[in-house]
């Protein structure tokens, strides 16, 4: 049997004169793995420094097993800003000891690359004071990880990963016999991590077994049989269970709770987005060129982030890009914005960027735009348009938008200066949509937003008709809104992935494993063996053909979606669909054909 290491016994939390936790009663067992979820303000943090006693609760009592060994990761570090990343890591360790670890090893390579701290500029001997916030926080992961708990309670442990460190810290979470609290809008690593989700709403925490997935499927179903008042948001959850249904039917094979009727309210769901709808709007606002990018080098001062790329971004396309910190996936957006802004005045170390006469770009950076403080939230909307169009008939107004994105009646008319850093961002997001963009850049877009205004979000770009550029690293986020993923591997060149993610990740640990078992020194040129080094020419070859097949698999993509719409209209029309099933399975075919093609080139390119 399970020892318990933590109880919260009818716990309640006041701010104000809002009550946070109103009498919670909660357990922590060996082995739980407990994802926490909420909307911003509802008490997650609250809620998870009460279970650890860094926080006293109003009334209730928290109690801890005896000799428990907890470790927390909080929203702010303690690290001392005058002591090296090795002092408050690795302690006083000698060297041969700490290498000689394999636990450390794996933290130091999955947090930061490597042993020798790659990115810090004096290694393991870097001192703490001048680093960004984000390495900070790496650098009070590692502490924390490195160590033996019994419990470990995570805020927001996946900010400031890219998607490889998110990957890495999954793995290391799921292989540790610790149990876990963690609070975190990332919703793939919610699925890959927890076994019981916690939801925090309006002062009562619901529990539901399983991760992400299953606790979306048990949510509907609670709020089906409760007839809740909350119409929108349940049409939300509908929505976002029925892409989980359809898109991503293997995410957990944890057991589900009442399938059956949960699957009821699905059935008449349509898809997310309708693809080849949103593909004829976006051509009718965008015409045939939206960006051509010409044997384009982009530059960071001296050092090259990209080299010789010949890239296209057409009408409708939705495009996630992923790739390592550094690799150049901002500075490539802000070139094409840049080439954007000047009516293409401005352009790169290298080739040249064109942009469509039609284009009308909306670039959401990862600094939040400083507004004036005395704007209310409404006026902040309305003063870039009073009424926005969605796509497919979607028209809002400004309070309409606000609406959708959290801002209730009462918020619209709160000071903007009085904004935490997660409403400023969904703020900031609203003015982009309301200047009515047929592109979107969005970098890194899910930054301080809690999952139900994820979801808003989604829902919102599911109708949208424009091409789009999305960098995040938010895997699920990337998934549910974009339809191909490109990637920056760190070696100059941008390449689809067509298996998305997996690949990218896949490619990342097979470059990793070349550079580990590279040997010290070049041999002699009468012991080199394997095939010579190709030309220029043949290195430009190859990248031409890669782009031509990229550019078939779109076209077999276009007509796949056809097909598919063509068998939903002959739906009884039994010969029909059979001739257009014949149609498809030869599409099947030429894409596999296509992709084992690409991924040869790629190997080599």
């Amino acid at each position: 049997m399970a020892v318990n290491l933590v109880n919260v016994e009818n716990v309640s939390k006041v701010y104000g004169t809002r009550a946070l936790l109103d009498g919670v009663s909660l357990g922590v067992s060996e082995g739980d793995r407990i994802g926490v979820v909420g909307r911003n303000g509802d008490g997650k943090t609250t809620l998870i420094r009460i279970l650890a006693k860094l926080e006293d609760a109003d009334t209730g009592r928290v109690t801890h097993s005896g000799g428990l060994r907890l470790g927390v990761l909080t929203q702010h570090d303690s690290l001392d800003p005058e002591a090296t990343v090795r002092h408050e890591v690795i302690g006083d360790l000698a060297d041969h000891e700490w290498a000689g670890n394999a636990k450390i090893r794996d933290v130091l390579t999955g947090l930061f690359g490597g042993l020798d701290l790659p990115g810090f500029p004096k290694g393991l001997d870097t001192v703490i004071g001048p680093l960004s916030g984000g390495e900070r926080r790496r650098i009070a992961l590692a502490k924390l990880l490195i160590e033996e708990q019994d419990l470990i309670v995570l805020d927001e442990p996946t900010n400031h990963l890219d998607v490889e460190g998110i990957a890495w810290l999954a793995a290391h979470l799921r292989g540790r016999r610790s149990a876990l609290v963690c609070v975190t809008h990332d919703r793939w690593f919610l699925d890959q991590v927890c076994t019981r989700m916690w939801d925090v709403q309006r002062g009562d925490v619901y529990e539901y077994e399983g991760g992400y997935s299953d606790y979306v499927f048990a949510r509907a179903e609670r709020e089906r049989i409760a007839a809740t008042e909350e119409v929108k948001r349940q049409n939300l959850v509908r929505k976002e269970l029925a892409w989980l249904r359809r898109g991503a039917p293997a995410r957990t094979s944890k057991p589900r709770f009442r399938v059956e009727a949960a699957n009821e309210l699905i059935q008449d769901v349509p898809p997310p987005r309708d693809s080849s709808e949103l593909m004829k709007f976006a051509s009718s606002r965008l015409g045939k060129t939206v960006f051509d990018l010409e044997d384009v080098t982009i530059q960071a001062g001296p050092k090259t982030l990209l080299e010789h790329v010949t890239w296209q971004l057409g009408p409708g396309d939705r495009i996630g890009l992923v790739g390592v910190n550094g690799a150049g996936k901002t500075s490539l957006l802000r070139a094409m914005a840049e080439a954007a802004r000047t009516e293409g005045e401005v352009q790169p170390a290298g080739g040249r960027i064109s942009v469509g006469k039609t284009v009308k770009l909306a670039y959401l950076s990862q600094e939040v735009a400083e507004l004036d403080p005395d704007w209310r939230v409404l006026e902040a909307v309305q003063r870039v348009r009073e009424r926005v169009d969605l796509g497919k008939g979607r028209e809002m107004t400004a309070g309409q938008l606000c609406e959708t994105f959290g801002f209730g009646k009462e918020k619209q008319w709160t000071p903007v200066g009085d904004l935490s850093g997660g409403e400023r961002r969904r703020l900031q997001l609203l003015r982009l949509l309301m200047a009515e963009p047929n592109v979107l850049f969005l970098d890194e877009p899910t930054n301080d937003l809690d999952i139900e205004t994820l979801t808003q979000l989604e829902d919102v770009l599911d109708g949208w008709p424009g091409s789009m550029i999305v960098i995040s690293h938010d895997r699920f986020f990337i998934e549910r809104t974009t339809d191909t993923v490109q990637a920056l591997l760190g070696d100059g060149t941008l390449r689809m992935l067509p298996r998305g993610i997996d690949e990218y990740l896949e490619r990342r640990h097979r470059m990793e494993q070349r550079a580990a078992s590279a040997a010290p020194a070049p041999a002699p040129a009468a012991e080199t063996s394997g095939a010579p080094e190709k030309s220029a020419a043949e290195q430009r070859a190859a990248k031409k053909e890669l782009q031509k097949i990229e550019r078939q698999l779109d076209r077999i993509s276009e007509k796949e979606t056809k097909l598919h719409g063509q068998i939903a209209e002959n739906a009884t029309d039994f010969a029909k669909v059979a001739g257009l099933d014949a149609e498809l399975r030869d599409l099947a075919a030429e894409r596999e054909e296509l992709e084992l093609r690409w991924l040869e080139l790629a190997e080599d390119a």
